[in-house]
């Protein structure tokens, strides 16, 4: 796999990011508050096979609630601190997507989802991710799971509360923001390849 094309883009300008995200589509791109970008190489199997899972899960539940949409680890979110992120998994509300003009919702959504998680490969800093975790609770995320099948553990975040970290749990409950969204763990810590 070759470097990212970097060379003629402005990645200070939102248009030009954009397009340096679409040229390197191969690569999983994100940009941090403070303006840097942050490329990471696709995920390995076992990584992709939990993720898959993950959205799953989330996809079964957005069908049967009906009250917003979900989002793949694919997705841009512009946060109002001026970072890009991509979750793992997100959802955000039908009521807030209807707000968007039908350009907004062909690039990056220019909000924070109500929902977002990220599932921890072995490669992933555990110290990244809680900052990232924090990110999205400060830019108005209203529930995010850090999920981390390294250590059998789950990291629940929600504003107004400090983070909650699940030993071992079958099973994570994320109501009231998700209503009866039963996010089974089990499928996430083991891997059946």
């Amino acid at each position: 796999m070759s470097a990212p094309i970097l060379s003629g883009f402005d990645l200070d300008n939102p248009e030009h990011f954009f397009e340096f995200c679409r040229v390197n589509a191969v690569w999983r791109i994100e940009r941090n508050a403070q303006g840097e970008v942050v490329v990471r190489m696709p995920t390995g199997a076992e990584s992709g096979n939990r993720n898959f899972e993950l959205i799953m899960q989330l996809g079964n539940w957005v069908k049967r609630d009906g009250t917003g949409r979900g989002f793949d680890s694919s997705t841009g979110f512009d946060l109002p601190n001026g970072a890009m992120r991509s979750p793992d998994a997100s959802w955000v509300s039908k009521a807030r997507l209807a707000a968007l003009t039908a350009e907004q919702k062909k690039r990056f959504l220019p909000l924070a989802p109500d929902f977002a998680a990220e599932l921890r490969s072995e490669t992933d800093s555990l110290t990244l991710l809680q900052e990232k975790m924090e990110e999205y609770i400060a830019c108005g995320v209203r529930l995010a799971l850090l999920i981390d099948p390294t250590q059998s553990k789950v990291h629940v975040y929600r504003p107004g509360a400090s983070p909650q970290v699940l030993n071992n749990p079958t099973a994570v409950d994320c109501s009231p923001e998700l209503p009866s969204f039963l996010l089974d763990t089990i499928a996430l810590f083991t891997s059946e390849l």
